[in-house]
């Protein structure tokens, strides 16, 4: 008897979003999808907008992520006002901005890892979902509840201190940034009473992955084997190949580690990359052109750039990257739970970057903005927390935005999250006669490997319950399960 399986929408992520699957008369899984149920209308809704407003609006598009936004389309002004790419700012400009995104990194790494996928870790997949959330962790594991809360909190304050407001901040405006950090500021993050100092952030994210590290000796089947399949990788890379988050060129390799985009200047991304749309979801499937739609897709995010560079420039993340890249003897991770493996080395690499930017004179400058002569496009990337976050915008003589293409990191990942899910359905569904709780909530689990975020990638507001449903050939229900 052919079925049908809903989950809507995925639980412990940010947006909304339901997963089908397809099962035949055996009970095999024919197919599987993970539908964006969401529509997102912000490349209309700055339409019409004065240039130097869009580094404020689109941030709009999330409250977990919007220093990414708010620092993408910073990005694309500076080129538009003369100002260049990354590089072209003053030295304060560009270290403000770049502390700001490392702040950002940490606090939403951390956010991530343990609240919304360590209770997966810590209680099992197969769980009694009363106590396998972030509650749950922190009745059961008081301590990593509380390193969780104050390592967020940090990351939190270097946003406040430097984008002015921790969240939908105003701090990087078209040229540069609009203060620097003050003497007592940077005393407080450097010096502050336990555990609110970078010195304890660094020490925690050490821990954090050494955590991760002993969860993985005790259960490589599970995190070894769960949603593996070959893929594309791409991220910016500074130009000397190391990890960089805030600016570079960008780079993809194949399954085996060859590169297929060679270090390419972002401003011609729509030379390279093209967007495929299909009818089930409101979310666009990316691909290299080089390759073409049916292979040319990719994967963006943590594991994608320690897949990508060559190095990490901080001691700490460099020698833990050495570690995980022995894993695989230095070829391609295709483990999509090693994502939270990839994630926590570099939020330890983040931590290690505040204080390095911390340090630097630089932040306590004066001289915040430069500019030239202004054209009318511009492109902006970065390294989001998720993934590699493309913003571009054309202006008229008027100065008004009258196109802007996003294509933010969990559209990127859109193919392979499909994957992922495919995998995991075709493991834990084929030949069950019954939906349970473990079951829906171990396809969740692949795409929380992917930390996604549905709001930004399509955008909209409202609240759904969880309801799986069961239908016969007839297309008659046969089960239900709500929570």
């Amino acid at each position: 008897m052919a079925r049908k399986i809903t989950i809507e929408p995925v639980t412990r992520v940010e947006g909304h979003g339901k997963v089908t699957i397809h099962l035949d008369d055996n009970n095999n899984v024919a197919q599987s999808r993970l539908h964006i149920v969401e529509f997102r209308g912000f490349e209309r809704f700055v339409q019409g907008r004065p240039y130097w407003e869009a580094p404020v609006l689109v941030q709009r598009l999330c409250g977990i992520c919007p220093v990414s936004h708010h620092l993408a389309a910073a990005k694309a002004m500076d080129v538009i006002v003369g100002a260049g790419t990354g590089d072209g700012l003053t030295p304060t400009g560009e270290k403000m901005r770049r502390l700001m995104h490392y702040g950002q990194t940490f606090q939403s790494h951390t956010l991530h890892f343990f609240h919304l996928c360590s209770p997966d870790l810590l209680f099992g997949v197969d769980a009694d979902p009363a106590i396998r959330n972030v509650i749950g962790v922190a009745l059961e594991h008081k301590d990593l509840a509380v390193q969780a809360v104050m390592m967020r909190k940090f990351g939190q304050e270097i946003i406040r201190a430097t984008a002015g407001k921790k969240i939908h901040g105003t701090g990087a405006i078209p040229g540069g940034i609009n203060k620097s950090l003050s003497d007592e500021e940077r005393d407080e993050f450097l010096k502050g009473a336990d555990p609110l100092n970078i010195d304890k952030m660094i020490s925690w994210a050490q821990a954090a992955v050494d955590l991760f590290k002993d969860f993985h000796s005790k259960n490589k089947d599970m995190i070894d084997n769960f949603a593996v399949f070959p893929s594309n990788h791409l991220s910016l890379v500074r130009k000397d190949g190391a990890l960089d988050l805030y600016h570079g060129v960008l780079r993809a390799v194949d399954s085996e580690g060859k590169k297929i985009l060679n270090d390419v200047d972002y401003q011609d991304y729509y030379n390279h990359i093209g967007e495929e749309v299909k009818n089930w979801s409101y979310m666009k499937f990316p691909y290299l052109k080089s390759i073409g739609k049916k292979d040319g897709w990719y994967t963006v995010g943590p594991l994608a750039r320690l897949n990508t560079c060559d190095f990490i420039p901080t001691p700490l993340a460099q020698k833990e990257f050495e570690q995980y890249k022995a894993y695989t003897n230095g070829k391609p991770n295709n483990m999509s739970m090693h994502m939270h493996w990839a994630r926590l080395i570099e939020n330890l690499h983040a931590a290690e970057m505040i204080k390095e930017l911390l340090n630097d004179k630089d932040i306590q400058g004066k001289n915040l903005v430069t500019k030239g002569k202004k054209v009318n496009e511009g492109v902006g990337l970065l390294e989001a927390p998720r993934g590699t976050l493309f913003h571009h915008y054309k202006i008229n003589e008027q100065d008004q935005i009258v196109m802007a293409n996003l294509i933010v990191s969990t559209t990127n990942n859109n193919e392979p999250m499909n994957r992922a899910v495919t995998h995991v359905a075709k493991s834990v569904f084929t030949g069950k006669p019954e939906i349970t709780e473990g079951m829906m909530n171990s396809v969740e689990v692949a795409i929380r490997a992917y930390d996604p975020c549905l709001s930004c990638a399509t955008h909209a507001l409202g609240e759904m319950p969880l309801e799986v449903s069961m239908f016969d050939a007839r297309g008659d229900i046969i089960d239900v399960k709500r929570k």
